[in-house]
């Protein structure tokens, strides 16, 4: 296959060997499973704060609102660590290269009338 084509396994590079590889020009979006990894990860930094934050309300216990305070940040942290897990990236807005055409003039009034007659 000589030029404009090329099999799908072909090496990254261009016809010469010592050439480098061809510019990536798009930026596709990450693997399904790349961000649920990612979300996983925030999902589980996220609760590893709710169990320290009950340990320590307890500890500091006769400082009432410094336990009440802590008790008061561990409440809701699965409820946002969920929302947050479950959130996909979102979608990056591309502008479209859309085909405008150029307006045409309207021809003039004046043809040349051929009677049939």
């Amino acid at each position: 296959m000589e030029a404009g084509g090329g099999a799908v396994n072909a090496p990254a590079h261009g016809p010469e060997p010592r050439e480098p590889a061809p510019v990536l020009i798009t930026e596709a979006a990450p693997s399904y499973e790349d961000q649920l990894a990612k979300r996983k990860r925030k999902y589980i930094i996220m609760m590893s704060f709710r169990i320290p934050c009950l340990i320590l309300a307890g500890i500091f216990y006769e400082t009432w609102w410094l336990a009440l305070a802590l008790i008061a940040i561990s409440i809701p942290l699965p409820w946002i660590a969920v929302l947050v897990a479950n959130d996909r990236p979102p979608r990056k807005s591309e502008e479209v290269n859309r085909f405008q055409a150029e307006p045409t003039r309207i021809e003039g009034s004046t043809h040349r009338v051929i009677d049939g007659g």
